[in-house]
């Protein structure tokens, strides 16, 4: 099969299709025919040598996938050949044939294009699992989210439309925050030209947000604790602006702040399957139903992945990038 499977680190062009073995199904897994997967940032960070797979895990690019089932292994339910599902996977995405075990799979139902599907499974479980598992979110809650336009950001506006968030964004320029705006965040603000601090303080009439989902770490931690009300949850997600951070513990203390954080990526299969299930029960029937679609920037042909990681690290797509394996 074809696949991207770099032999060095380094830019997009090492991004190049190679010929590799079609993976089997192992235990409790499915072979799914790709049909297209998703980009996202820790593929990036794998390319240029900073994020190795976990131990076991296929050096091939690419953690969610939508497909057709080819293959059930031993446990895994063999009615489910020649469904259509999507998968959050620890590897193995960008190429032809990927092994996926059963419980990270959810149905792709009509309402969806592959495209879409495909776009669905990395945000949506990091979204769901941080802002409304680690930082409780619940309906009415005011919540802040950086980088408003990506795929993370445009996941958490959805999702809290859906569940009656109001949600806050920070990004990079006007025209961004008005796409933003146009997804459905309640209130987007330009980083580059306003305080975020002042912002929400303002939005919040000086009561700040219930909680902050955080990409960039560093320097960001101390200033996203102003924004937050009493009893406020902090949740870090990435760390793209730095890994340390110098915060005040008596704030903490004295306003009842909880920092969390998390990564899914080496999480035992039994953790994200429960997710799935809960994905299942409270989120599905949105996906199905078409109240909830992912934002799709581009699509490029898997020939082409260097293109999409080149559109990726060039910072101007709005939505999630989408290889497919049609051309």
């Amino acid at each position: 099969m074809h696949a991207i499977d770099p032999e060095t680190a380094g830019g997009p062009e090492v991004l190049v299709p190679v010929e590799r073995p079609v993976p089997m199904a192992g235990p409790g897994e499915y072979l799914v025919k790709v049909a297209a997967a998703g980009v996202n940032r820790p593929d990036v960070m794998q390319r240029l040598g900073l994020y190795p797979p976990p131990p076991g895990v296929p050096s091939i690019l690419g953690l969610e996938i939508a497909g057709m089932v080819v293959a059930a292994g031993e446990g895994a339910d063999a009615s489910m050949v020649g469904s259509k599902v999507c998968a959050l996977v620890a590897g193995g995405g960008y190429a032809e044939y990927c092994a996926a075990p059963a419980g990270q799979c959810l149905p792709v139902p009509p309402a969806l294009s592959m495209i879409e599907a495909a776009a669905i499974p990395e945000t949506l479980f990091t979204v769901w699992s941080n802002l409304f598992e680690r930082a409780y979110a619940i309906e009415g809650d005011t919540v802040l989210v950086h980088g408003g336009t990506s795929g993370i950001g445009t996941m958490a506006i959805l999702l809290g439309k859906l569940f009656e968030l109001t949600v806050i964004v920070t990004c990079g320029s006007d025209e961004k925050c008005a796409r933003a705006l146009e997804i459905g965040a309640a209130h987007a603000i330009n980083y580059k030209t306003a305080d975020f601090v002042e912002e929400v303080k303002r939005i919040t009439g000086g009561k700040g947000c219930q909680a902050v989902l955080d990409m960039v770490g560093g320097d960001y931690v101390p200033r996203n604790l102003q924004c937050l009300a009493l009893d406020g949850r902090h949740v870090t997600i990435a760390v793209q602006g730095g890994t340390k951070a110098t915060v005040s513990l008596v704030d903490i203390m004295l306003r009842r702040l909880t920092m969390t954080g998390s990564t899914l990526r080496a999480r035992e299969v039994a953790f994200k399957s429960l997710v799935a299930d809960e994905l299942r029960r409270e989120v599905w029937p949105h996906v199905s139903d078409g109240r909830l679609r992912p934002i799709v920037d581009a699509t490029f042909p898997l020939a082409e992945a260097a293109k999409a990681h080149a559109r990726m690290d060039g910072g101007d797509h709005v939505g999630k990038i989408v290889l497919t394996m049609d051309g």
